[in-house]
C-alpha cells in the first residue's frame, strides 16, 4: 500500500525510467495461479473490532469503512482526521511520507484523540517519494511499519512489492512478511500493483484508455516490481486490492479478489478507467465493476476493511473535497453496509 494524482504521475515515470534501466525484458504478466496458497489466520488479527460474520456472508454492518491520509492531499495528515470525523468513517489509513507528522507515533495519536477517529491500517512508507522516509533500508522499514500500526492499534499494513532493484529485500521479502505476520497480530497485506505502460509516450488520458480498450490489456511495458506487481504470483497470506490499480493494469478484479480468496484482508476502495497512469477516480466513474466487487465480498463472507483511496487534488475548496469524500462514503456503506451515508455538516 502503493501515490495519487501529480504524486502518482511523479512516481511512475520516476519507476519506468529507473525500471528500464535496470531490466531489458518486457514487463512480467500475469503468472500462473499458484498450486497451494497460504490462507488467512482469523487468529492473526486483532479480536477488539474485528469484523463478524453471519450466516451466507459477512455481518455487513461490521465492514469498517476508512479513509487514507493519501486522498486529501495536498492537504495534511490532521486535515484528513478531520474530514474522516465530519464525515463519519470509521477510521483513518496512514499514509507514511515526507510529512513529519505522518511518521510521529506521538503526534498522530494526539489526531486520533482530538478527532475521535482511530488508526485502522498503515501504509508503509515504500513509494518512490518516499524511499528515505524512515531510513533508506526496506526490510527495516516495512518492521518500522508493523511496530507502529501495534502502537496505534491498527489491524493493518499495506506494503507494495519490492521494487526490483531491491535485490536483497525482494530475496527476502515473502519470508519477512510471514516473520513479521507470525510475530503480532498486525496483518501485513501486500498490494496489487500495476506495470509501467509504453503507451504511456503517446498520451496519459482519454487516448490511453482507448488503447487499452482495443488490444484488451495494458500491452507492452516494464514491471518495476519483483516479481511482479501482482502479488498473487508469489503467494502471501493476506492482500491488498487496489481497484484504481486493477484499472491501469487491465486486470479483472473479480479474476484477482478469487485468487486472493480468503487471504484479502483489505480493500483500496476508488476506480479508473484503464488510462496509463494511476486514476484513483471516485467508485462509479470508472470502468471497474465496484457494485460487483462489493457484493462479492459481502456475500463470501469478507472480515478486512475498506479504505477510500481516491484522488481529490482537483477540488478547489474544502466543500468540494469534503463532497468528492462524501461521495465515496456513501458508496461504500450502500454496497458494503446496506446503508444510507447521512450528509455532514462540513466547516470551512
Amino acid at each position: 500500500m502503493g501515490k495519487i494524482g501529480q504524486a502518482n504521475e511523479t512516481t511512475a515515470r520516476q519507476a519506468s525510467e529507473a525500471a528500464a534501466r535496470q531490466v531489458a525484458d518486457t514487463a512480467a504478466r500475469h503468472g500462473a495461479d499458484m498450486a497451494a496458497r497460504r490462507t488467512a489466520d482469523a487468529e492473526a488479527r486483532p479480536a477488539a473490532g474485528a469484523p463478524g460474520e453471519s450466516a451466507g456472508g459477512a455481518d455487513r454492518r461490521q465492514i469498517l469503512v476508512g479513509l487514507s491520509t493519501a486522498s486529501v492531499y495536498p492537504q495534511n495528515t490532521e486535515a484528513a482526521f478531520r474530514y474522516a470525523a465530519e464525515i463519519g468513517y470509521d477510521g483513518v489509513e496512514l499514509m507514511v511520507w515526507a510529512e513529519p507528522a505522518s511518521q510521529s507515533i506521538a503526534t498522530v495519536q494526539s489526531y486520533a484523540r482530538k478527532y475521535d477517529v482511530p488508526v485502522i491500517a498503515i501504509h508503509a512508507p515504500c513509494l518512490l517519494i518516499s524511499q528515505r522516509v524512515w531510513g533508506a533500508d526496506p526490510a527495516a522499514k516495512l518492521e518500522r511499519s508493523v511496530r507502529t500500526a501495534e502502537a496505534l492499534g491498527a489491524r493493518t499494513v499495506v506494503v507494495h512489492p519490492p521494487f526490483r532493484w531491491q535485490r536483497r529485500y525482494a530475496e527476502n521479502f515473502a519470508d519477512q512478511v510471514a516473520e513479521l505476520e507470525a510475530g503480532s497480530e498486525v496483518v501485513v497485506a501486500v498490494e496489487n500493483m500495476f506495470p509501467m505502460r509504453a503507451d504511456t509516450l503517446f498520451g496519459r488520458g482519454a487516448r490511453s484508455v482507448k488503447r487499452l480498450e482495443r488490444r484488451g490489456g495494458p500491452g507492452i511495458g516494464l514491471t518495476a516490481f519483483s516479481p511482479s506487481y501482482d502479488p498473487t504470483d508469489t503467494g502471501f497470506a493476506h492482500y491488498t486490492l487496489d481497484l484504481s490499480h486493477t484499472a491501469t493494469a487491465g486486470a479483472d478484479p473479480l479474476a484477482l479478489a478469487a485468487r486472493m480468496g480468503p487471504g484479502l484482508a483489505h480493500l483500496h476502495l476508488a476506480d479508473g478507467r484503464g488510462a496509463a497512469h494511476d486514476e484513483h477516480l471516485i467508485p462509479g466513474e470508472g470502468t471497474q465493476p465496484c457494485v460487483e466487487l462489493c457484493e462479492t465480498l459481502v456475500r463470501t463472507g469478507f472480515t478486512g476493511q475498506a479504505v477510500a483511496e481516491i484522488n481529490t487534488q482537483n477540488a478547489r475548496t474544502t466543500q468540494a473535497r469534503a463532497a468528492m469524500l462524501h461521495r465515496t462514503l456513501a458508496f461504500a456503506r450502500l454496497h458494503l453496509n446496506g446503508v444510507t451515508a447521512p450528509t455532514p455538516a462540513i466547516h470551512p
